[in-house]
C-alpha cells in the first residue's frame, strides 16, 4: 500500500498499480492487472457459477459509510449469491465509478476492506476497470465460483410438498438500515446500545452463508440468497417452482431485539417481510429430509430454520395465531 495518505489520485494507473494490483497476488490467471483480460481455468469436474451486482451510493450505501465497509458490503452481497446456488468463490472482476477522483486515503480504506473480505470469503481479484463520470460512486463487481459437475442448483427445483427453509435471522439488517439512517422512530426503539450496533452492523456488513454449501449439494432441490426481502424472493422461487407457499410466521428467526421490537409494534414486522439486505439463504428440501437438514445444520454450527411448505397452486399465504392470510410478494425493486 502506499505510504501517503494526502491528495487525490493523479491517474488510473496509480490507482491500479498501489491499491488494486496487491489484491491479485495471490492469482496468477490476473497478471498482476497489466493485461486487458485475466485467465481462470476452472478445477477439472466442476461448473462454473457467475453473478453480477453493483451497489451505489446513496442507493445501496451512504456516501460518509467507511470505506472499509462499502468495500466489504460490494463483495460480500456477490459472494452471498454464490452461496445461494453452494458454489465455492474463486475469482472476482470489479469496476469503480467515482465522480471524481478519490484520495489516497479512502482507497488505502477502501482496499483494506476488500482485502479482509477476500480473506474471509476465499476469493481473489482479477481485473477490471476504473473509470470516473457524473453520478454517485458506483462498485460493480462479478464473482465467480465452482460448483460440482452436475450439483447446480436453480430457483425452480421445488416442488409441492417440499419444506423451505431459511438461514440465520430476518430482518435486522432492515432494521439496521433504519438506525443506521437516523430515523426518528428508531431512536426511540427499545434496544441496549449492544443491540443497535448489531442490527447496523447486519447492514453495513451482511455475511455470505458459504458454510451452507454441503448441507444445499446433498439436500436443497432450490435455492436462492435473500437480498430483496423474504416475501419477495419467496414469490420468486415459487413462481419459478410453479408452486405455492404456506409460511408460518411463529417459525420465522428473529434476532432477539427484533423479537423485542415487533412485540412492542405489530407495524413493524412488515420489515421482517419486505425489509431487504438480509443476504441469508432460502432453500427448499424434499419432505421427511428435515429432520436430515437439522442434523446436519447443527453439526456445522449453522442455523436453519423451517419457515413452510412448499404447496400446488399459487401465490403466497401466512399462517398467524388468528388463521391464514394472503402473502403480498411485497420487497425492494429498483424500479
Amino acid at each position: 500500500m502506499s505510504g501517503t495518505t494526502a491528495g487525490k489520485i493523479s491517474s488510473e494507473e496509480e490507482l491500479i498499480r498501489t491499491y488494486l494490483a496487491p489484491l491479485a497476488r495471490a492469482n496468477e490467471g490476473a497478471f498482476g492487472l497489466r493485461d486487458d483480460c485475466a485467465v481462470y481455468e476452472p478445477r477439472p469436474g466442476s461448473d462454473l457459477i457467475l453473478t453480477t451486482d453493483a451497489i451505489a451510493a446513496g442507493v445501496h450505501f451512504f456516501a460518509d459509510d467507511r470505506p472499509e465497509d462499502i468495500a466489504w458490503k460490494a463483495l460480500a452481497v456477490n459472494v452471498s449469491d454464490l452461496a445461494g446456488k453452494a458454489a465455492a468463490p474463486r475469482v472476482y472482476q470489479m469496476a469503480l465509478s467515482f465522480p471524481e477522483a478519490p484520495t489516497h486515503a479512502f482507497m488505502e480504506r477502501f482496499a483494506s476492506g476488500l482485502a479482509e473480505a477476500q480473506e474471509a470469503f476465499g476469493i481473489v481479484l482479477s481485473g477490471g476497470d476504473c473509470d470516473r463520470r457524473p453520478g454517485p460512486m458506483t462498485v460493480t463487481i462479478t464473482a465467480i465460483g465452482e460448483v460440482p459437475a452436475g450439483l447446480r442448483l436453480t430457483r425452480d427445483g421445488g416442488q409441492p410438498g417440499d419444506a423451505i427453509f431459511v438461514t440465520g435471522t430476518l430482518g435486522d439488517a432492515a432494521f439496521g438500515l433504519q438506525l443506521r439512517r437516523g430515523d426518528e422512530a428508531a431512536r426511540a426503539w427499545p434496544l441496549s446500545t449492544h443491540e443497535r450496533a448489531g442490527l447496523v452492523a447486519r447492514y453495513l456488513r451482511p455475511l455470505p452463508r458459504l458454510g451452507l454449501a454441503p448441507l444445499l449439494r446433498r439436500h436443497a432441490t432450490a435455492a436462492m440468497d435473500l437480498s430483496d426481502g423474504l416475501a419477495k424472493d419467496l414469490g420468486r422461487l415459487t413462481r419459478a417452482a410453479s408452486a405455492g407457499a404456506m409460511i408460518v410466521r411463529g417459525s420465522l428467526p428473529l434476532s432477539e431485539g427484533v423479537r423485542r421490537l415487533v412485540a412492542a409494534d405489530e407495524t413493524l414486522f412488515d420489515a421482517v417481510l419486505s425489509g431487504g439486505d438480509d443476504y441469508e439463504i432460502l432453500f427448499t428440501a424434499p419432505p421427511g429430509s428435515e429432520p436430515d437438514v437439522a442434523a446436519f445444520a447443527q453439526a456445522q454450527g449453522l442455523m436453519t430454520t423451517q419457515i413452510g411448505t412448499l404447496v400446488a397452486g399459487a401465490g403466497l399465504m401466512l399462517t398467524t395465531a388468528d388463521g391464514e392470510r394472503p402473502l403480498a410478494a411485497m420487497g425492494w425493486d429498483h424500479f
